[in-house]
């Protein structure tokens, strides 16, 4: 099997996540999600996520730099030898260029940048729809996963409610965000010559039928 250091693009909600676990299976590498690093890097105390708390806590951005630091340091772990997949970073051009660094000085590439381009509609419809018990904190939504009754949890009879993050106009403002800042990456990768764009939708074979022919037509893996 062909190592693959991946990067998943897609505005939020656009099954990033879903076909970075996908793929982790098929290809037997592990995924690196900007999100658990933070989390990570916080809650155990290092030098980096207090850096990163100091920022978050003052209601700042955390600076690419302190990023790009937490994600040379997982690159630099023996599990990620095999193979990667990032979710989450790069987010910007100045954070590609940084990556393009990291993995110079780690001696690896990049080997595709895999891009779901989903309408802006469909992904104001899909994450709007998420709704949240308010005591159990059971997932559903108004159309995939509807509750048995309207606005009640089937599993504690809690109250469901929407999110703040998941509102309309909070959707429409990330991906406002998205166009403006990672967008920019498609053209990035795809002067590089590794842009892969895919489905946007799942077939009724699911994540990992569909990943799995993605894979073989790359040739990271075999037919």
């Amino acid at each position: 099997m062909k190592k693959a250091n991946l990067i998943m693009l897609g505005a939020p909600g656009s099954g990033k996540g879903t076909r970075a676990v996908a793929l982790c299976e098929i290809l037997g590498i592990v995924q690196v999600s900007t999100g658990d690093l933070f989390r990570n890097n916080i809650k155990g105390g290092t030098e980096l996520g207090r850096l990163a708390k100091s920022y978050i806590n003052r209601g700042e951005l955390v600076p690419d730099d302190v990023t790009a630091a937490m994600v040379k340091d997982r690159l630099s772990k023996p599990d990620t030898a095999g193979g990667f997949i990032l979710d989450g970073f790069p987010r910007t051009l100045a954070q590609a260029r940084a990556l393009d660094e990291i993995l110079g000085e780690l001696g690896g590439e990049i080997s595709y940048a895999l891009y779901l381009d989903v309408p802006d509609g469909e992904i104001v419809r899909r994450i709007s729809g998420r709704m949240i018990c308010s005591e159990c904190q059971a997932p559903y939504h108004r159309e995939f996963n509807p509750p048995k009754s309207e606005g009640v949890c089937d599993k504690c009879g809690g109250k469901l409610f929407t999110r703040e993050d998941d509102m309309p106009e909070t959707v429409q403002k990330r991906l406002e965000v998205f166009r403006s800042t990672t967008l920019p990456l498609v053209d990035f990768y795809k002067a590089k010559g590794v842009l892969v764009e895919i489905p946007p939708e799942l077939s009724d074979r699911g994540a990992v039928a569909d990943m799995r022919e993605v894979a073989e037509k790359l040739g990271l893996c075999a037919r």
